[in-house]
């Protein structure tokens, strides 16, 4: 019985550990701009997104945040840092990454502003 208490609680640590919610940011993969429409996405699905980055990308994470809350669009809910191993497939050892984990939340005027941007972006159909 108590390995299955074992194996019941790792298989929750596991779940956890896969938000629906997060975006792991890259700064190779994908332009600036797809992330900060991917973190508006989400706010408008889950109410808030959660920026994950490794090493160089932490300032892509960042700067993201930032047009987001510049924008009036987030807020800051919590900022983890941590150190992570990760495999150098190369040399076939582990290396220590800073890792950053940035949860914004939806601000008061989120939905507000996001019909206004899409209302101009569509056009509100008069012509003056």
């Amino acid at each position: 019985m108590e390995q299955i208490t074992e194996g019941v609680n790792n298989l929750s640590v596991a779940a956890d550990s896969f938000k629906e919610n997060r975006i792991l940011v890259s700064n190779t993969k994908k332009p600036l701009f797809f992330y900060v429409n991917l973190a508006k996405r989400y706010m408008q699905q889950y109410d808030e997104a959660e920026l994950s980055a490794l090493g160089m990308a932490i300032s892509t994470v960042v700067t993201i945040a930032e047009i987001l809350k510049n924008n009036g669009l987030a807020v800051e809910k919590k900022i983890m840092t941590s150190m992570v191993d990760v495999e150098d497939e190369a040399r076939g050892r582990l290396l220590q990454k800073a890792r950053i984990e940035i949860l914004l939340g939806k601000t008061e005027n989120f939905d507000e502003l996001m019909a206004a941007a899409t209302q101009r972006r569509d056009g509100d159909g008069e012509q003056h």
